[in-house]
C-alpha cells in the first residue's frame, strides 16, 4: 500500500544573512524533496529576519521529515506549516505572453478579463497579461491560453498567510 502524497505550505522565518537560503535549498535537494515554488523576503528588517514559503509535496512522514530537518538549521527562528495550521491565503503572481492575431487575439483579451487579468503590455500581435490568485487559477489560465499563442510564463511562486488572528512569529528564545 502507497502512502498519499500531500502539497505543503511551509513558512520560515530566517536570520536574513548571506548564505541561508542556500543552506535551505540544499536541506531539500540533499535529501531529494521536491520544490514546487519558493519565494523569500525580508519581513523585518530590525531583527533582519526574512520568510521562505515553499510549496511541497511528499508523503506525510516526508513532510515531518522536512519540517523537522528545517527546525534545525542554524539561521531557522521558526517553521509554520500553513497547510496543517488551519485555512490560509495564498496568491501567486504571473506574466503570462500571447502572441496571436485575429479571433485568437479577440478570445485571449475576453478570457483575460474573466479571470480578472490585466494587459500590462501590449503590441499589434502580442499581450503580456498580469495574473495573480491561487496557484490552480493561474494553472487554469495558462491553459485556456495554450492554444491562443501562449508563448512566455513567469511566475513568482506562492506568498502565503494564514487566516484570522494567529500569528507566525519568532519565539522569544531564538532572539
Amino acid at each position: 500500500m502507497t502512502e498519499t502524497i500531500q502539497h505543503s505550505v511551509i513558512s520560515v522565518l530566517i536570520e536574513d544573512e548571506s548564505g541561508a537560503l542556500a543552506r535551505v535549498v540544499g536541506l531539500f535537494s540533499g535529501r531529494g524533496y521536491n520544490i514546487e515554488s519558493l519565494t523569500v523576503a525580508l519581513v523585518d528588517a530590525e531583527r533582519s529576519l526574512s520568510r521562505i514559503t515553499v510549496l511541497t509535496s511528499g508523503t506525510p512522514q516526508v513532510i515531518e521529515q522536512i519540517k523537522a530537518q528545517l527546525k534545525r538549521l542554524i539561521p531557522v527562528h521558526a517553521v509554520c506549516d500553513l497547510t496543517e495550521e488551519g485555512p490560509y491565503v495564498g496568491r501567486e503572481l504571473a506574466l503570462v505572453k500571447v502572441v496571436s492575431r485575429g479571433e485568437n487575439r479577440t478570445e485571449g483579451l475576453r478570457i483575460a478579463d474573466s479571470f480578472r487579468a490585466r494587459p500590462v503590455d501590449t503590441t499589434a500581435t502580442s499581450f503580456v497579461f498580469e495574473l495573480t490568485g491561487s496557484p490552480s487559477k493561474i494553472d487554469a489560465f495558462i491553459e485556456l491560453m495554450r492554444p491562443l499563442g501562449l508563448a512566455e510564463v513567469s511566475r513568482t511562486g506562492i506568498a502565503a498567510i494564514g487566516r484570522g488572528p494567529s500569528v507566525f512569529h519568532v519565539n522569544e528564545e531564538h532572539v
